[in-house]
């Protein structure tokens, strides 16, 4: 990739009760990219940049509790359905009636939400490196408690500030840390024993006995340098109290249907420890119009290690899909 794809200047949108920072370019049919944590908008630079270039309106908004987006106090304005009405409110502040939603990590959580809680809003679906999960039969804590520990980093969440704190002591090698070769050696990881805070994803210890001097950088440095003058400004705790709602949208979500009936595309990564491509196998019982690809040699940031092959598979599978699209694009206005 070039060394250096610049973000649109951001717009601001008033939706769903909060002010919200918007990164857009191109025409046609819409796509809205959706990021994860500890990311931002800026995180989609080079697929707003090839999607715009390929023929589609290309969206990225700074979510809820991040970048140059409100960051309410209350951790209960975090949970799935303000994440997914945050993200309705920007289609009709474009007067979009469908789009599809592309979402990495957490925000992949969100897209793969979004066709179950707004179905008629919904085109199709891009899941980055974040598998579909249908319903599990545990509250997320207690379930991530059984399979890896008590320490495990999203259970740790729940507990107290403390993440939030550590994250926030030095935030330039807490993201030399999370975009680091060391915490995404698939080889290391599986060879480490099972009790090992490295297999529990312990990511508090493993921080604080992290030394930067002898990792590498997985991202582009001007990423690191966006990122940290970012999230020096902001914090850490928006993002986290994504994850302090995850038993609460477990509960909230108990009667919608597993299925999703609109056109899916997952894209995997080899070497993501922590969501591995395996983790869609036979997802097809739930998405009956699904496409997988895997990236390789790829961690888990796979739009910004791995910019221009993920760029050719979402452009390709949006051509297909979505080039041709006969339906109803936009809402009309009032006068109209």
């Amino acid at each position: 990739m070039p060394a250096k794809i610049p973000l649109p200047k951001p717009l601001f949108v008033n939706t769903n009760g909060i002010r919200m920072a918007v990164y857009e370019d191109g025409e046609g049919f819409p796509i809205v990219f959706c990021h994860g944590y500890p990311e931002l908008a800026y995180s989609w630079r080079s697929q707003i940049s090839a999607l715009s270039l390929a023929g589609f309106h290309a969206i990225a908004p700074d979510q809820r509790g991040y970048g140059l987006t409100e960051i309410p106090e209350s951790v209960d304005a975090y949970t799935i359905q303000q994440l997914c009405a945050d993200l309705v409110g920007l289609l009709n502040y474009f007067r979009i009636k469908r789009a599809v939603f592309c979402g990495h990590d957490w925000g992949g959580a969100v897209v793969w939400m979004m066709p179950k809680l707004y179905p008629d809003r919904v085109a199709g679906v891009i899941g980055i490196n974040t598998p579909y999960m249908p319903r599990a039969p545990l509250p997320t804590t207690q379930l991530l408690e059984q399979v890896y520990s008590k320490d495990h980093y999203i259970v740790e969440f729940q507990r107290s500030d403390y993440s939030d704190k550590l994250m926030a002591k030095d935030v330039r090698k807490s993201f030399k840390f999370m975009y680091g070769k060391k915490l995404w050696d698939i080889e290391g990881f599986q060879k480490e024993p099972a009790d090992s805070p490295w297999r529990n994803l312990e990511l508090n210890k493993l921080l604080e006995a992290y030394d930067e001097s002898d990792d590498e950088l997985l991202v582009p440095e001007e990423q690191l340098d966006f990122f940290m003058e970012t999230f020096e400004k902001t914090g850490f705790t928006g993002g986290i109290n994504w994850y302090r709602n995850v038993d609460k949208n477990w509960e909230t979500t108990a009667d919608l249907d597993d299925k999703i009936n609109v056109p899916c595309l997952y894209v995997g990564a080899d070497n993501d420890v922590v969501l591995q491509p395996s983790m869609m196998d036979n997802a097809e019982q739930w998405i009956p119009d699904l496409e997988k690809q895997t990236i390789t040699d790829c961690s888990h940031w796979t739009q910004q290690q791995k910019p221009e092959e993920l760029n050719k598979i979402i452009v390709d599978w949006m051509q297909r899909k979505f080039g041709n699209w006969k339906g109803v694009l936009n809402i009309p206005r009032q006068s109209e």
